[in-house]
């Protein structure tokens, strides 16, 4: 299968989860934030989604750089690759419309935020990392390339594992009991199971 129909599919689901979330992000960076905890560790975690997301993609599909890793797109995987990447982004606008000004790209609240516990959110206490582990398996599998294909799976991983514990801590501080009610009644990435 060429490999250019799946990097086809990954530029317009990179494409389409940036305009998702660009107005989201405006109206985020609008209000005042009232608690950061956005230190090194998370700020290097954003650099390494960078890499993992856009840089090494990019280098792999524009550049022979990356070429050596390359590796045939079997049907299946791109099969595989299409359902993930179109999971990924009605999850992750639902994530986004369903927060709303609620938002924020680092570890920080904002002035009137409130606990976000209806749409995708009744169920999954975590949706946006949901859809972003759904993208980073779509970019494993539509990527014909071992380094740049799983290099956002690779980084995201790393990131939930770090960043989990501190975002819970976070709204508990904020929402106390409402928020330790809300973890006992919802999963953190997979409905009905984790």
């Amino acid at each position: 299968m060429n490999p250019r129909l799946g990097q086809l599919v990954l530029l317009l689901g990179l494409v389409a989860m940036v305009v998702i979330r660009a107005p989201h992000a405006r109206k985020s960076r609008a209000g005042k934030v009232v608690d950061d905890r956005q230190g090194r560790l998370e700020k290097a975690l954003l650099v390494l989604m960078g890499l993992g997301f856009l840089v090494l993609p990019l280098l792999a599909m524009a550049t022979p750089l990356l070429a050596g890793a390359d590796h045939s797109l079997e049907p299946l995987a791109f099969g595989g690759g299409v359902a993930a990447m179109a999971s990924s982004q009605w999850l992750f606008y639902r994530s986004h419309r369903d927060l709303g000004r609620n938002w924020s790209v680092t570890l920080q609240v904002r002035d009137g935020h409130q606990l976000v516990d209806g749409g995708v959110y009744a169920r999954i206490r975590h949706p946006m990392y949901t859809s972003i582990f759904l993208y980073a398996i779509a970019q494993t599998l539509l990527l014909a390339n071992w380094i740049a294909g799983p290099s956002c799976l690779c980084a995201f991983t790393l990131m939930f594992a770090l960043r989990l514990g501190p975002e819970e801590r976070m709204m508990l501080d904020r929402f106390g009991e409402s928020y330790a009610a809300y973890r006992r009644r919802t999963r953190r990435l997979i409905p009905f199971v984790w």
